[in-house]
């Protein structure tokens, strides 16, 4: 037959530490020991927690199916506007390469153009002047209000 015994673990004979209910009248409180300056200097005293810290003490408030489905929408939301930002990157510069490989040169010729069309304007004005000045040479050598002669 097996015969049980109990044995004490020392660990739990030992008195663990905790308040010393002996100081009691050490914590009273009253009026007279406390200043309001003291009190002010309490309450400006805030807590350097920061955010992360918030939100990271908000998951043991949130259960895990709704912090779930918060981190997919959060997740589709990001690469959602990721792709949508990565692909207005790209067709912005197929669009600026495009238009300066095509729209350079076409300045150029439009440019070109236009001072052909001054060159041929001058050459014009310069054969008019030259022809009235060989041809009327009389008449600019006539004083006004003079008849002149055919």
């Amino acid at each position: 037959m097996v015969k049980l015994q109990e044995v004490e673990d020392e660990h739990f004979a030992e008195e663990q530490p905790g308040p010393n209910f002996e100081d009691d009248d050490e914590y009273v409180d009253t009026d007279s020991e406390i200043s309001s300056d003291e009190e002010s200097d309490d309450d400006d005293e805030t807590f350097e927690e920061t955010v992360y810290e918030r939100l990271a003490a908000l998951k043991d408030m949130v259960p895990p199916k709704h912090r779930a489905r918060i981190s997919g929408a959060f997740g589709a939301t990001y690469n959602a506007i990721s792709s949508v930002l990565r692909f207005g990157g790209n067709s912005l510069w197929v669009l600026s390469a495009s238009a300066i490989m095509l729209g350079v040169p076409y300045a150029l010729a439009v440019g070109e153009e236009q001072q052909m069309v001054e060159m041929e304007k001058e050459m014009k004005a310069q054969q008019l002047a030259s022809s009235g000045l060989s041809g009327g040479s009389q008449n600019i050598l006539d004083q006004p209000g003079q008849p002149q002669k055919l």
